[in-house]
């Protein structure tokens, strides 16, 4: 079952532990990709100095203020594009960036699109993701709740495995709150 608008339109931090073992699912031409969620970032508001809301409403960071349910990729570093998920009520700046992921179908084609054999090199990191499941900013404001959008979020098998909470990576402000989580165990998190 696809998730619903009503399941980003909650709280971040709710939406973020509820989140980890859903399957992130990509239908393009070439085929269809999907991967359990391992790993997860939150950011929520204004107030938040690792967010691209932090400066307020600008062009980058529109997006984040709603409607939830939608896809953010943005670019970075003149390089990577990262997949982030809008969450929480329209007007209020939310989003969860997915960093890793357990790779599930079309392997081959993750394979053939990062240029490597190695399956824990695949999705273990968001610009990894990306390139493997060939996600760029023309994705960017896509619903994530329609089984006709070419990225969508689906039901995973129940987790048993704990959360483990910590700092989220690569920011410099911020690093106070523990809005990092990934699956205790996973071989498949960006960094262990």
């Amino acid at each position: 079952m696809i998730l619903p608008v009503s399941f980003y339109s909650r709280s971040t931090l709710k939406v973020l532990v509820d989140l980890i073992g859903k399957v992130l699912v990509r239908k393009s031409e070439d085929g269809l990709t999907s991967g359990i969620i391992v790993e997860a970032e939150a950011y929520s508001g204004e107030d938040d100095p690792a967010s691209y809301a932090f400066s307020g409403r600008t062009k980058r960071s529109e997006i984040m203020y709603g409607p939830p349910g939608r896809a953010f990729v943005h670019f970075t570093y003149g390089m990577h594009h990262m997949l982030n998920l809008v969450t929480e009520k329209k007007e209020f700046p939310a989003a969860i960036l997915i960093r890793a992921l357990e790779p599930r179908d079309g392997i081959s084609l993750m394979k053939k699109r990062r240029q490597t054999e190695e399956p824990f090199n695949l999705c273990s990191g968001p610009a990894k993701i990306c390139q493997a499941f060939a996600i760029d900013r023309s994705h960017n404001g896509v619903s994530l709740s329609s089984s006709n959008s070419p990225i969508f979020i689906k039901e995973g098998e129940k987790r048993k495995e704990e959360l483990i909470w910590t700092s989220r990576i690569g920011v410099s402000e911020g690093k106070d709150r523990l809005w990092r989580a990934y699956l205790k165990g996973s071989p498949f998190i960006s960094v262990k």
